[in-house]
């Protein structure tokens, strides 16, 4: 897993309460952490002093960000929604209140922040609404999974069920593709979304097997000399990826997500061969092409060239530094002209060249909603 696993517990006890806390999951998903599931709204009595019932629910978010920028971020959602922190001793009556119950398995203590929730297990409403989240997960400290601790934990307040909610992500539907393929440049971030895509959605990721290609290396010191032999072998390499992958249907996973396509290799073999090299390597790619199956879904990820240099120089791959610019600018015209022919192909083209969507969860989420989009 490259993200971490976030469990966040919120509740209300004044005002429209699941309002609130509907507002609040919305709020977290769009600017915070892709919010991946959410418990049901449970209503439970305020604890540790006399109030109006709490409505409470737990979600599970995946997140690249430390635990300490998503507490710094989550209190700023705090104070969107109305909550003013004080400085009052106990506990106190709030329009929302959101804890960070537990990051990955690990344990932290700063003067800010104690994870796991040092009392999530004298708690209820956290047990009770985190057992929804069907995690595997394990209190580092007690050595105890959530099943365990909610059979053993002492609070006996009673809780009751008021409604179950739908996460951010499932509303996406996008288990109604069976396949889809991810595509771009060379550095254009398609590796980065393909693997975020799958994480957060339960997909089978497909990833190109491009590190192993011993050609590779050769071919930006050599090209004339090492493309027929490189191009062949990374279409040998994509079909029987693709044939193995997309056969073995994957039971506990509801789509795959690949981070290319067969078609690829003629869009590279048409700027990197001779003429007469490429007449042969089409007859060979046409035979395999007949048997691949077609993406649900095909979505090109377009960034300038500018940015894909930047890209390519910070991932720092020894063998690309030297790729010149105008050899990505005839890769992207290869895309867009094949994208162009291509009248049978579910095709969306997103320009991400001003988009973060690791660093931004704005531009993130944003890329969610096209892809969405083509759904209709």
């Amino acid at each position: 897993m490259s993200q971490h696993q976030v469990v966040l517990s919120l509740g209300s006890n004044q005002g429209n309460r699941l309002e609130t806390i509907q507002s609040c999951i919305d709020l977290i998903h769009n600017e915070v952490a892709t919010v991946v599931k959410v418990s049901k709204i449970y209503e439970t009595p305020a604890w540790g002093f006399e109030s109006e019932p709490f409505y409470n629910c737990t979600i599970l978010i995946h997140t690249s960000k430390s635990a300490q920028k998503i507490l710094n971020q989550v209190l700023k959602v705090e104070k969107k929604l109305g909550r003013v922190r004080g400085n009052e001793l106990g506990y106190q009556a709030r329009i929302i209140d959101v804890d960070i119950v537990a990051f990955d398995e690990e344990i932290i203590s700063t003067e800010t922040l104690q994870v796991p929730h040092p009392l999530m297990q004298n708690r209820k409403f956290v047990l009770q609404p985190m057992l929804d989240l069907g995690l595997n997960w394990e209190h580092p400290i007690l050595k105890k999974s959530v099943t365990q601790l909610f059979a053993q934990t002492e609070d006996k307040s009673e809780i009751k069920v008021l409604k179950s909610i739908v996460s951010p992500i499932e509303q996406l539907e996008l288990q109604q593709f069976n396949y889809i393929a991810i595509e771009g440049n060379i550095g254009a971030g398609k590796t980065t979304l393909a693997s975020k895509l799958a994480e957060d959605c339960n997909a089978k990721l497909v990833l190109e097997r491009f590190a192993d290609n011993p050609f590779l290396p050769k071919f930006y010191k050599d090209q004339s000399r090492y493309a027929f032999p490189l191009e062949m072998s990374f279409l040998a390499d994509r079909y029987q990826q693709l044939s193995d992958d997309l056969a073995q249907f994957d039971l506990f996973k509801d789509f795959v997500v690949a981070d290319y396509h067969i078609f690829k290799s003629l869009i590279f073999a048409k700027v990197t061969l001779q003429e007469d090299e490429f007449r042969l390597y089409k007859t060979m790619f046409d035979i395999i092409h007949k048997e691949m199956p077609k993406p649900d879904l095909y979505v090109y990820l377009y960034q300038n060239t500018e940015r894909l240099l930047g890209n390519i120089k910070k991932r720092g791959r020894s063998y690309e530094q030297e790729i010149p610019a105008d050899y990505l600018e005839k890769i992207n015209q290869g895309y867009l002209d094949y994208i162009k022919t291509q009248t049978d192909l579910n095709v969306l083209i997103i320009d991400v060249s001003d988009l973060d969507f690791v660093k931004k969860q704005e531009d993130y989420v944003f890329l969610l909603e096209k892809i969405h989009e083509k759904i209709n």
